[in-house]
């Protein structure tokens, strides 16, 4: 029995079919396999008993097909299975109206796939034509159609305009849909390579190449500064470079008075009980150790150290679900701007939330480093800042290039991992030059 997935026949009484079994006989399973062939005026149609694809209606019931006798009245019985007819539609060499040109009158056209398979074989024989007869079920009736088959098989493609041909007639709404809207914006690729050739050579002959080179320079300056504090290149001198004022503004650095009197008057064993509790990162704890000893000086210097300890802290958050994420010490002023500043809005179960993405920490890293910079007289070990930071080497290093730092080797200081060479980044004018690192690139292609 036999059942079409795009639509009822008109016509049953035009149909051929031819069955291929499994050679393997001996097979426990694969003896069972068939493929059923069908052939319309348009398609070819096939269905089988075997695969991912195949009908689960077989393995959960049996079915039967009464064949009535009208001479002597009697209705033989036989084993039935349900094949599930799809229209072959793949391939590019020939459609079906050129190969039906070629075939025998009563030949199938069949998959060249099939005809390479030997594990495959006809139910009989050419020039046979006897008793392999298919019992073929259509439209509530039965009926019983021979099996004539051939020893030759045609090979049967669709090019993709019949392809499209074949869709329009029988597919989906959603496959119809995918059809007309790719119809709607097909552009040929000769229309879309001379527009943008014109486009290009107007834009050229009106700006000139000159002008176009410095507006993507620009452009990717712009790019960069984004995530990186304003740099004043014509500066007379290393503070003017990146100004505290950039920073930190007048107001939020007043905010900082309160939290950071504590900082300002800490003693030599509130700095030990600290540094064993690692309640501060281990630059400020190295810091606090040489705070002035005047008193604006010092207060200055706890107010740097202050904001850039909470800068790091804030930096180690994934997702910000908490409305003072810092405690509520932190002053409003400063809340607000390491949310505004430092962190992008993101959109999860429902909810928007602040997320420290990537690019947020590497913002983060720059404006450290530029605060560290004030605090030690433009000269700061990138190392500590790099390990408080919880990055990697060459993310740091690529951050105080892009500062325009120059960066050299050093011991560690005293208790701070002696042997092992930091990094020190310090700020000079003229500024360096910055250059691409193409061959660092390169390398991670590699990788």
């Amino acid at each position: 029995a036999v059942r079409f997935a795009n639509g009822k026949l008109q016509r049953p009484d035009s149909l051929r079919f031819t069955v291929y079994r499994n050679r393997d006989t001996a097979h426990p399973r694969k003896k069972h396999r068939r493929i059923l062939v069908s052939e319309t005026e348009r398609l070819c149609y096939v269905g089988h008993n075997f695969g991912s694809e195949v009908m689960k209606c077989n393995s959960l019931c049996r079915y039967f097909v009464g064949v009535l006798d009208k001479n002597s009245g009697q209705m033989e019985v036989y084993n039935a299975e349900i094949f599930n007819m799809q229209p072959l539609l793949s391939g590019r060499v020939l459609g079906v109206t050129a190969a039906r040109l070629l075939c025998p009158p009563h030949s199938c056209l069949v998959p060249s796939a099939w005809s390479k398979d030997h594990s495959f074989t006809c139910a009989g024989r050419e020039g046979e034509l006897s008793e392999s007869r298919v019992e073929v079920r259509l439209g509530g009736t039965h009926r019983r159609a021979a099996g004539f088959v051939f020893s030759w098989c045609f090979k049967v493609c669709l090019c993709p305009v019949q392809m499209d041909l074949c869709i329009e007639a029988f597919g989906t709404s959603k496959q119809k849909r995918a059809l007309s809207s790719r119809r709607m914006n097909a552009v040929g690729t000769d229309i879309v390579s001379t527009a943008v050739t014109k486009a290009a050579a107007n834009v050229i002959g009106a700006k000139g190449v000159t002008a176009l080179v410095q507006d993507v320079a620009q452009d990717d300056g712009q790019n960069i500064s984004a995530f990186l504090p304003p740099c004043h290149e014509d500066a007379d001198s290393p503070e003017r470079v990146y100004k505290f004022e950039d920073i930190l503004s007048p107001a939020e650095y007043e905010a900082l008075r309160v939290p950071a009197a504590a900082l300002a008057s800490i003693t030599t064993e509130e700095l030990a009980k600290r540094a064993e509790e690692r309640s501060h990162c281990s630059f400020v704890l190295e810091e606090l150790k040489f705070l002035p000893t005047d008193e604006k000086s010092r207060d200055h210097k706890a107010r740097c150290l202050w904001f850039l300890d909470t800068l790091i802290k804030f930096s180690h958050l994934k997702v910000i679900k908490k409305k003072h994420p810092l405690g509520p010490e932190c002053p409003h002023i400063i809340s607000r701007k390491l949310m505004k500043n430092f962190s992008s809005l993101t959109y999860n179960d429902g909810s928007i939330q602040n997320l420290i993405s990537a690019s947020m920490k590497a913002k983060i890293t720059a404006y450290a480093i530029a605060l560290a910079l004030h605090i030690n007289n433009f000269q700061t070990d990138l190392t500590i800042l790099q390990n408080d930071m919880k990055l990697p080497e060459s993310r740091i290093l690529d951050i105080a290039k892009a500062l325009r730092l120059r960066v050299s080797k050093a011991k560690g200081g005293p208790g701070l991992e002696d042997d092992q060479n930091h990094k020190l980044g310090t700020l000079s004018l003229p500024l360096p030059v910055q250059k691409a690192p193409e061959g660092q690139r390169k390398r991670r292609k590699i990788n």
